[in-house]
């Protein structure tokens, strides 16, 4: 019987997977593109630093920062709006209307919020900025990044990661104001008052924001964030991205080759001007692909080239590539107003306001008045000296509103049945309750209910009725348990 014969390991090693990363020097390119990606960077950073100074008048029992997310007092508020924890569907429904808001763009228009409004695009874009004042445009940053390291390299470099540890620390500074009274926390802050969790979440902000937006940049959004991976599944051959039109730019060819054989070569002179200027160094000349984050600044350099050799613009465009085939072949291109309304978009639409509509409807409907009830289960009851059956519940009086109410807490249902809590005589005991509830304020009262002997297992409620100019009033379900029958 033949021996196998020994497997000997291959003289060649095994191709690496590991791709060393190189850094994206984008060039600096003016457009309408690069207008409103301007526009929207200084929009989102205004109103990310801004809104926790914006005030709003609550009355003297209320906070008056306009956001505010209060977690001491387990409230959020938001300009005219008060949530409580009870109330958190309303939060949810604002988280769902995001996530389907997403949905809706991504069908629009591809994955538009990744290149304008997502956070880590918008510190990139604001730290690429810095680059160009410290290190000047691409060219020059290029050289610079190859250059041995020296004293006039070492100066730069401080002065610029200097510059990224203040914007970093601004967004730390932002985001714990957003958490307590803006104000009253800055004051403390600088004094070196303020709470250690403030503290310690600004260092991490701090640095997260300067790793992330310093140095990592396109690499989150190619490798760490989940979204672009939703966002390309849900693309497909109607949805409106940027596109490379190569039925028109092939074949590529320098100006001087197209000028000599103009048959042969595409409107695309190969001068790399798309690739030069996007922010995660992608050629967007090899189609849809995860790095393209839809910032069209290719678009606007693409244009400008056009426009200096004398062609057509939109060789580099927002298009579907169901489009694109039909542009192919000589049909004009279709407005971007009907490709955006399809119906995968209305369909988004109509969810995404309809949630939003029901949130409203739920909101101006709302009671500022409620109470919940926890029944003792051990024991479940008591009998009395008398032969009259007890319960105890705990309850909580919700007051909703920013003044003090009277609120007169009754029984509804079981019938002969009274109730007094601790702070009271049982002679005292009766049908119904008066309390006063602080402003904006949770109540918690201490029940017993009393029934007559021959009382049973049943059903009954508490109900609740503020008193005042606005009468509202609120029910709490609750059961009764009594010894069975004999």
């Amino acid at each position: 019987m033949n021996k196998p014969e020994p497997i000997t390991p291959s003289a060649e090693a095994p191709a690496s997977l590991y791709a060393k990363h190189e850094p994206v020097f984008n060039r600096r390119i003016d457009g309408k593109f690069r207008r409103i990606k301007w526009a929207i960077m200084a929009a989102c950073l205004a109103i990310y630093w801004v809104t926790p100074w914006l005030r709003w008048d609550r009355g003297p029992y209320a906070p008056d920062q306009a956001v505010l997310i209060d977690l001491e007092h387990r409230r959020f508020y938001m300009f005219g709006i008060e949530i409580w924890p009870q109330e958190f569907y309303f939060v949810a429904g604002l988280l769902i209307m995001a996530g389907i808001g997403l949905f809706l763009v991504t069908s629009a228009v591809g994955r538009a919020w990744c290149g304008y409004a997502c956070p880590q695009t918008v510190w990139t874009d604001l730290f690429q900025h810095v680059d160009r004042l410290i290190d000047g445009d691409r060219n020059a940053r290029f050289r610079l990044y190859k250059a041995p390291w020296g004293p006039a390299k070492i100066a730069r470099r401080l002065l610029k990661w200097s510059i990224y540890l203040v914007i970093s620390f601004a967004t730390g500074g932002a985001w714990i104001f957003y958490f307590a009274d803006a104000p009253t926390l800055h004051q403390e802050f600088w004094s070196g008052t303020a709470a250690p969790v403030a503290y310690g979440t600004v260092l991490v902000l701090t640095l997260t924001t300067f790793a992330l937006g310093g140095f990592m940049r396109e690499q989150v959004c190619i490798y760490m964030c989940p979204w672009p991976r939703i966002q390309t599944a849900m693309l497909d051959e109607k949805s409106l991205i940027v596109t490379y039109k190569e039925w028109r730019g092939e074949k590529r060819g320098s100006l001087k080759k197209a000028q000599k054989n103009p048959d042969e070569y595409g409107d695309c002179i190969d001068c790399n001007q798309c690739v030069a200027v996007c922010p995660t160094g992608i050629d967007i000349r090899e189609g849809p692909q995860i790095g393209c984050i839809t910032c069209a600044l290719c678009i606007d350099a693409c244009d400008r080239v056009m426009a200096e050799t004398g062609r057509p613009r939109g060789l580099i465009d927002y298009a579907t590539l169901e489009d694109a085939e039909n542009e192919k072949k000589g049909n004009p291109p279709t407005r971007h107003a009907k490709l955006i309304w399809r119906p995968r978009t209305l369909v988004y639409f109509a969810v995404w306001a309809g949630i939003g509509l029901g949130l409203l409807f739920m909101l101006g409907t709302r009671v500022h008045t409620d109470v919940s009830v926890a029944k003792d289960r051990n024991p479940p009851y008591i009998l009395m000296s008398d032969g009259s059956v007890r319960n105890g519940y705990t309850l909580r009086l919700h007051n909703m509103q920013n003044r003090p109410r009277d609120m007169v807490l009754g029984i509804e249902g079981l019938p002969g049945a009274v109730m007094w809590t601790e702070d009271m005589a049982r002679e005292a005991a009766s049908r119904s309750l008066t309390r006063t509830v602080a402003p904006d304020a949770t109540q918690v009262v201490r029940v017993y209910v009393v029934a007559p002997a021959d009382t049973r297992d049943q059903d009954f409620a508490f109900t609740l009725e503020a008193q005042g100019e606005e009468r509202e009033s609120d029910t709490a379900k609750a059961q009764f348990d009594a010894p069975g029958d004999e």
